[in-house]
């Protein structure tokens, strides 16, 4: 059997659903803008792939991606 794969999310779709952000687009900006951090890091690219446990912070806010 091959492995299962890691499930991952877009930077800008987890933004989106998490409320942290209203609309993707919000979110396309913020990012671009560089005002969202991943792991403590500048992340500008909105389609960066967030693994289970990766941190993201915008706006003094900081959530864990979790997959049920």
């Amino acid at each position: 059997m091959p492995p299962q794969e890691e499930p991952t999310i877009q930077l800008d779709q987890f933004m989106k659903i998490t409320g942290m952000v209203g609309t993707g687009g919000q979110a396309k900006l913020v990012i671009q803008d560089g005002e969202v951090l991943v792991n403590g890091i500048v992340e500008t690219r909105r389609k960066k792939k967030l693994h289970a446990g990766d941190q993201v912070t915008f706006d003094g806010q900081t959530l864990v991606v979790e997959f049920e």
